[in-house]
């Protein structure tokens, strides 16, 4: 069993900035690949980023290339989530997720993941 605690959230200015961080109590972190999905009210989880095991690949949502970053500190156990420029559209709770895969690939579906934090509030006010 993996437990996730994400940290962060809170309320900016459009334009702003914050830095999620998401804390995995697995002695194994290295074994899984970590994403990032974030959900506003009355719609759907959508997936926002995602790393490799070692950090190699990411990959991320067209909605967020070139503002937000996903990083990992295997070390530390920590997966984190830079979110620069932000926008009122952003506004969500941010949940972060670790996938037990073989494949080298990460995974933009929710239902892939097999381990989910209970999410950090994002709010951007306009």
């Amino acid at each position: 069993q993996v437990q996730l605690v994400e940290s962060g959230g809170g309320l900016v200015q459009a334009g702003g900035s914050l830095r999620l961080s998401c804390a995995a109590s697995t002695r194994a972190f290295n074994d899984y690949h970590m994403g990032w999905f974030r959900r506003a009210p009355g719609k759907e989880r959508e997936f926002v980023a995602a790393i490799s095991r070692y950090g190699i690949n990411a990959d991320y949502a067209d909605s967020v290339k070139g503002r937000f970053t996903i990083s990992r500190d295997n070390a530390k156990n920590t997966v984190y989530l830079q979110m620069n420029s932000l926008k009122p559209e952003d506004t969500a709770v941010y949940s972060c997720a670790a996938d037990w895969s073989y494949s080298a690939k990460v995974s933009l579906l929710p239902t892939d993941y097999d381990y989910w934090g209970q999410g950090t509030q994002v709010t951007v006010s306009s």
